[in-house]
């Protein structure tokens, strides 16, 4: 991405982003010199970051189309980042052409490059705002007017909880939108973890990752399951992404898969 006159003038350009590092992981082109500079600087102490990534964002997309598949037709995206390299309005929209998407982010940059991208998609916007104020997101005007507030609603916290480090922060955050949603309304989470043969290099990526880019917290699937209180989780559980629900197109999770945690939950 070389032109940069369109960017906003309040945008620090020299600080790096999480949503365009994420971008830069993936293969896409929404990126800064500095996000790439931070990006290879966490990777050379984790090299299978960019892997972790990239499974991540396959179990997304393998669970919206779960989920359109169940008649899901209403999905925010928090923290969503820039929607380029699979994405969840493809998906879902692929399945049901009705399906609805509001992205949002608290980044301007991330949130201006997925409105032009969206220029011609009247059933999916692009936001800004910060996700952990359930009552201003859910009150959006976007929101609001896109999403049907009597249905089912899927909200996606792909990749965004780990930016949360605070337990009880986070924990009040997840309740705060379940107790928001309708019945029947899903929660899709995934989380940077850890595993023990890995630890060590693993929390030495995020220190280095929380000291450059955004303070950060990994926490073990136990955690991740324990923040998904009064929700019912979906089989097969609090995994990792690699285990979840994979397809005939999908490698086999592997013996020691990727350190990034998952579920898709119901209220009932």
């Amino acid at each position: 991405m070389t032109d940069q006159t369109w960017i906003p003038e309040d945008v620090d350009t020299g600080r790096p982003s999480i949503a365009r590092i994420y971008d830069f992981h993936l293969g896409g082109d929404h990126n800064l010199p500095v996000d790439r500079e931070a990006a290879r600087e966490v990777v050379a102490v984790m090299p299978e970051l960019p892997s972790i990534l990239r499974a991540n964002r396959a179990f997304l997309i393998r669970c919206v189309a779960h989920l359109a598949d169940r008649g899901v037709r209403n999905y925010l995206d928090l923290g969503s980042g820039i929607p380029t390299v699979g994405n969840v309005h493809e998906t879902a929209q692929s399945a049901d052409p009705l399906a609805r998407v509001v992205y949002l982010d608290s980044d301007p940059v991330a949130v201006e490059h997925s409105r032009r991208i969206l220029l011609d998609n009247d059933r999916a916007v692009a936001v800004a705002g910060d996700l952990r104020d359930a009552a201003s997101v859910l009150a959006h005007p976007e929101v609001q007017r896109l999403l049907g507030p009597a249905e089912p609603l899927a909200v996606l916290m792909s990749a965004v909880l780990h930016f949360v480090p605070d337990d009880a922060e986070a924990a009040d955050l997840v309740a705060a939108y379940r107790e928001a949603i309708p019945v029947g309304s899903y929660l899709a989470v995934s989380h940077g973890s850890h595993r023990e043969e890995s630890a060590a290099r693993i929390g030495r990526a995020a220190e280095t990752y929380s000291r450059k880019v955004a303070p950060m917290r990994l926490r073990s699937l136990e955690q991740v399951a324990g923040l998904l209180k009064g929700f019912e989780v979906v089989e097969p559980g609090v995994v990792y992404c690699e285990q979840w629900r994979p397809g005939p197109e999908d490698d086999p999770a592997p013996v020691y898969p990727l350190p990034q945690a998952c579920a898709l939950a119901r209220k009932v």
